[in-house]
């Protein structure tokens, strides 16, 4: 390189250098504020390309992103005075960038020191409003919803941050308190549970009954029907035997003498006390004076 060029390259390096300084960019997930001498110029910058004083201004970025605090174990007194060890979490994601940089300087371990003593505070006064059934499985939303309201209330104009949920994430009870909770939801189970058969008993009961009418219906509807159709099976068959009679009286009587004499004697240890001159014994008597 000759000697005449290397002024220009010397230029050319400075003027690259300042602009590298001069130009930054702020991705999606990310929020920043701009410095000058310490002081901020530029508040909740905007994703993309934007430009400062080089070697003057300073920017600082945060993660804009949800993120979480979880909050150690904690023990907490209940209306009876029962002690409950709580574990819960509280979800949250930078609202005001000024206010979040001039509060914690832009630290998310920070705000998070400060914003875990809100959380426990908060629901240490509302398990202190409620029974032990009532935290456990009774008003656990209600709870959690005004704990929220509370804690939010209080990072967004300290911290400038907003508080988008806060939940517990496991409630250990000491032995006493836990037995006498869980027989106390099983009496209520085991009392639902009765009702229901109740109800069930009841409607089977019910059902029953309609069954068995509906059964006596059909089946006098049924007889009925029998005994009709029983009826004209007979006058037919009383029709057919009078004209039978008609045609030929004497051979009708022998017939019947016939199915009575089939019938009387079928069984041969049936015994029959009567008289030899009898009716009964009319066409016997006949056979055999024949038969001589």
């Amino acid at each position: 390189m000759s000697m005449s060029k290397l002024p220009f390259f010397i230029v050319g390096f400075l003027v690259l250098i300042v602009l590298s300084n001069s130009v930054y960019t702020v991705k999606e997930s990310e929020r920043g504020v701009q410095l000058r001498f310490r002081e901020v110029v530029k508040e909740n910058l905007k994703p993309g390309l934007h430009f400062k004083i080089p070697f003057i201004d300073q920017v600082l970025r945060f993660d804009g992103r949800v993120q979480s605090a979880y909050v150690l174990e904690g023990d907490y007194l209940t209306q009876e005075k029962k002690l409950l060890l709580v574990d819960s979490y509280a979800m949250w994601r930078v609202r005001d960038v000024e206010q979040f940089f001039t509060a914690t300087r832009g630290d998310a371990a920070t705000a998070e020191k400060r914003l875990i003593p809100r959380v426990n505070e908060a629901l240490r006064n509302e398990f202190g409003k409620r029974t032990v059934y009532e935290v456990v499985a009774g008003e656990r939303d209600e709870l959690l919803d005004q704990v929220l309201a509370q804690v939010d209330d209080a990072a967004q104009n300290e911290l400038g941050i907003e508080i988008l949920d806060i939940r517990v994430k496991k409630i250990d009870l000491p032995k006493s308190v836990s037995e006498n909770v869980y027989k106390r939801m099983r009496t209520e189970r085991e009392r639902d549970a009765s009702e229901h058969r109740s109800q069930g008993r009841e409607a089977a009961e019910g059902i029953q009954a309609d069954a068995e009418r509906q059964q006596r219906i059909i089946l006098a509807e049924a007889y009925k029907a029998a005994q009709e159709i029983r009826g004209e099976g007979d006058a037919i068959a009383s029709a057919k035997y009078a004209q039978a009679y008609e045609k030929d009286p004497e051979f009708f009587k022998f017939y019947r003498s016939l199915e009575a004499y089939r019938t009387s004697f079928n069984d041969k240890k049936s015994l029959m006390v009567i008289e030899p001159d009898n009716e009964f014994f009319k066409y016997i008597d006949s056979s055999s004076s024949t038969t001589q």
